[in-house]
């Protein structure tokens, strides 16, 4: 599939990889220059109906979210025997594949890549996503450190009651949690679960349980505890343990409700103050010199050598001094930045405060946040900073209607910007219209212009094909009938021949057929959109 061109825009490039069902390209989006990953359907599975529910279920639950520690979802699309997903291309590796070469990573590393992972968690939830599948397979790290949860292949909404027969498809046995095992609901609380697999996993290099069946590794998963990470890992501190090992309760209610209720104990746990070990007085060499038997006063010989020595002591201790104070400064000036998304802004201005630093506050409407509420901040969690410097929080206004604007007319590309203007997402509905219009610009559009839309809403709009009036094309030589198909935007994908005894019939079009967009055939002065394919038969002399 190589350099096939899907929808006029994405020309598959290079062959990443494949899961259960489907394949992954990296592609060339011919209109913005950007490589893309299109994830498509494998074809044999279009008449499955579990698959295809999986496949709209990930459409579905990636086109609600956008979030900048998810692969974001950019555009959905169906052509002849291919469904595919357009998805934000990552340029680096998966977290199992670092955890693999690596080993347990620090534990700085690790809880930094965790509060990532429920940052994302966090936006899922809030608009009613359940994950399902927290995996290291399924965390992308990018080549520039960015942290991307990927992979909603079984994610479902968390209105939705009890899990059907075809939806019985669960994540990686070694992952998910012991209701998942028993096929139970899944809540927010699953999600944190797995979130836990993967923390220990990333501070042990070694998942918690482990067997020769799934079957066996669900079962400690529902009876067995599992062994404290310091075991494996003597350098994992206690207090992080201690979250870990909270995330993996069996119990749902004994678990943290909410992802970000576990980001900030992790980030308790980052800041909690290390136990100090004892057998040192902090007594230096120096000082113990000091309390020593002083030398007898008296006339000192101050010769040459003394003079010298004296020097190079001033100059000693001058640099001892200067890089002292040097030292100093940067310890004193150095902080990081706090993790303040889903707190108020008052509690953010006062943590960001705590920290040395200043607070720059913009604000933006949230379908799903409450008003106050800090949703973005940068520059992100425990990055490195000096004191007095800014962190910029975004924090929710709250939900916010807006009127839509008038699309009708404009070509989809101005479109798409003057939606994006007021906050909306632009769909385009895949069939197009038979109009006097330019090809691609907007004819019908849902909300109308002038009526209220959620910040965040969707517009849905269909779009013009042109049109073209179907020629008589019988009589003519087919060197003339294709010039003139070619001319008006019509393309001949079929040409037939019929074998005639006259001379005078050789080469000419007997009959033609286009059709029209409900199927039926078109006759000639009907209009057609452009791009339409029609057949022709054509006479041929009968050769004896």
């Amino acid at each position: 599939m190589i350099g096939m061109v899907l929808d006029n825009r994405y020309e598959l490039v290079e062959f990443i990889g494949q899961g259960g069902m489907a394949l992954v390209y990296k592609a060339l989006d011919q209109r913005t220059h950007h490589f893309v990953a299109v994830k498509i359907l494998k074809p044999e599975y279009n008449n499955d109906q579990e698959f295809l529910a999986r496949f709209e279920r990930e459409a579905t639950a990636a086109s609600k979210v956008s979030h900048h520690n998810i692969v974001n979802l950019l555009d959905v699309g169906n052509e002849g025997a291919y469904r595919y997903l357009v998805l934000e291309y990552i340029e680096g590796r998966t977290l199992k594949e670092i955890i693999d070469e690596k080993g347990a990573l620090s534990p700085t590393v690790a809880v930094q890549i965790t509060i990532r992972i429920l940052s994302a968690l966090q936006h899922m939830h809030n608009n009613g996503i359940i994950h399902r599948d927290i995996k290291p397979q399924n965390i992308l790290i990018h080549a520039e450190g960015h942290v991307k949860v990927s992979d909603f292949g079984i994610a479902r909404m968390a209105d939705v009651g009890t899990i059907g027969k075809t939806d019985m498809v669960m994540g990686s046995v070694h992952y998910f949690s012991p209701e998942q095992a028993q096929g139970q609901d899944v809540t927010a609380a699953s999600d944190i679960y797995s979130v836990g697999v993967v923390l220990y996993e990333m501070l042990t290099g070694s998942v918690p349980f482990d067997g020769e069946t799934p079957v066996a590794i669900a079962m400690q998963h529902l009876q067995v505890a599992p062994r404290t990470p310091h075991i494996l890992n003597p350098d994992v501190p206690e207090a992080i343990e201690a979250v870990v090992l909270k995330a993996l309760e069996k119990k749902p209610t004994d678990r943290y409700q909410q992802a970000q209720d576990m980001a900030r104990e992790l980030q308790n746990a980052l800041t909690a103050p290390a136990v100090k070990k004892s057998g040192s007085d902090g007594t230096t060499e120096h000082i113990r010199r000091l309390a020593g038997k002083e030398p007898p006063r008296g006339r000192r010989n101050f010769s040459l050598r003394h003079l010298i020595e004296l020097a190079l002591i001033l100059v000693t201790t001058a640099l001892i001094v200067f890089l002292s104070i040097h030292m100093y400064r940067g310890i004193v000036n150095a902080t990081s930045a706090p993790y303040v998304v889903g707190e108020t802004e008052d509690a953010a201005i006062r943590m960001i405060a705590h920290a040395g630093l200043s607070a720059e506050v913009t604000r933006a409407s949230d379908p799903n946040q409450e008003e106050g509420t800090v949703i973005m901040q940068s520059p992100d969690y425990d990055t490195s900073m000096r004191k007095g410097e800014k962190v910029f929080i975004t924090v929710s206004t709250g939900p916010a209607e807006q009127l839509a604007p008038q699309l009708y007319g404009m070509n989809v590309e101005r479109a798409r910007a003057e939606a994006e203007k007021y906050g909306f997402i632009l769909l385009i509905l895949p069939t197009k219209l038979v109009s006097e219009r330019s090809v691609d610009d907007v004819l019908e559009q849902s909300p109308a212009a002038g009526e209220p839309l959620s910040s965040g809403g969707i517009i849905q709009v269909s779009l013009s094909g042109g049109s073209v009036i179907i020629p008589d094309l019988t009589g003519k030589t087919q060197a003339e009938a294709l010039a003139l198909t070619e001319k008006l935007g019509l393309q001949i994908t079929d040409i037939q021949t019929i074998e005639v005894e006259d001379p005078a019939k050789d080469n000419i079009v007997a009959t033609q057929l286009f059709l029209l967009a409900d199927g039926t055939p078109a006759r000639v002065g009907d209009k057609v959109i452009e791009g339409t394919g029609g057949s022709i038969v054509v006479y041929t002399l009968k050769t004896n």
